[in-house]
């Protein structure tokens, strides 16, 4: 949980919950996604153990578990129940880490340190690796089909298809694919906006939705929830890509400097790094307005974007 910044701007409540007290939240949402997650995963059996091995070695590698957070915040507004809400939670996780599994490949990123560790296909191998991703992507889906997610059939449906679009070509991986194609195409602003709403924004948004939707919502709170969830995703995207472009590996826990090595299009490349600082705290102030209708209940929403900025890893 180290690299986040420990101050919050004031709430239309008065404050927001302290740094501090966010990252004790925080804290405790990590640790029960995990203790859902290893009650999910199956334990390594012989000779199939070697890919379950490694799943688990990259869901447990750490990390802040933002995901899981939101889909608790987001739940807590709706009185969705815990063995609710930590089934998605373990799901979207299981999906991030299958994205980051791949990511990390010769083929892709070809990184070899993630969250202060060798990638998953350095600890193991290329093949190993890219059956675990597979592995934790389809257990995500299982995961969700479970009656643990929501008793009712019509509402697990509703979060597979959800995630299910977050993870596709509408969402994460064709932000990847616009992701790879950018050092040969001529991305302006708007085609960069695209790029980090689908590749890093659709799963934040299957977070901020999966509460509303486990708690039978309206569309007008669901869409709210998506609102803020598009501008959190930006700032997390842009403050990533600061630590990339001003970040210390060993603070970040990754490779730092891949943007501009491999000519990747992102906001910091076109607008500069004082105008890309600027345009993110304007991002989290405009998120935390968007739930301004949900109270004091949303404080920890509201305060999550300012937790992001300045973050170094």
């Amino acid at each position: 949980m180290t690299g986040l910044v420990s101050s919050a701007a004031p709430s239309s409540s008065g404050r927001y919950p302290s740094g501090r007290e966010l990252l004790e939240a925080m804290g405790l949402a990590s640790r029960q996604t995990e203790q859902r997650m290893e009650a999910l995963l199956p334990t390594p059996a012989r000779y199939i153990g070697r890919v379950q091995e490694a799943a688990r070695y990259a869901v447990f590698a750490g990390g802040k578990r933002l995901r899981p957070f939101l889909v608790k915040s987001s739940s807590a507004l709706f009185g969705v129940s815990e063995d609710n809400w930590l089934q998605a939670a373990a799901a979207v996780e299981m999906v991030h880490t299958y994205s980051l599994v791949h990511d990390d490949l010769p083929c892709m990123d070809d990184d070899t340190l993630r969250r202060g560790k060798p990638t998953t296909h350095v600890q193991f191998d290329e093949a190993t690796a890219l059956l675990a991703g597979d592995a934790l992507l389809t257990l995500a889906f299982e995961v969700l089909s479970q009656p643990a997610a929501h008793a009712d059939a019509g509402v697990r449906c509703a979060l597979i298809a959800k995630l299910a679009q977050a993870g596709g070509t509408l969402g994460m991986i064709g932000g990847q694919m616009m992701d790879m194609e950018a050092p040969n195409s001529d991305f302006g602003y708007d085609e960069i906006l695209t790029l980090q709403k689908l590749k890093t924004g659709a799963l934040f948004e299957f977070c901020c939705e999966a509460g509303p939707i486990l708690g039978g919502a309206s569309e007008a709170e669901r869409a709210l929830l998506r609102d803020y969830a598009a501008d959190f995703g930006l700032v997390f995207q842009i403050s990533d890509d600061l630590i990339d472009a001003t970040g210390d590996a060993g603070k970040a826990g990754k490779t730092v400097g891949k943007d501009e090595a491999q000519g990747k299009a992102t906001l910091i490349s076109l607008l500069g790094l004082d105008a890309a600082r600027a345009k993110v705290v304007e991002l989290a102030e405009q998120a935390a307005a968007r739930l301004d209708g949900f109270g004091p209940a949303a404080d920890s929403l509201r305060g999550l974007p300012f937790m992001l900025i300045d973050r170094e890893s």
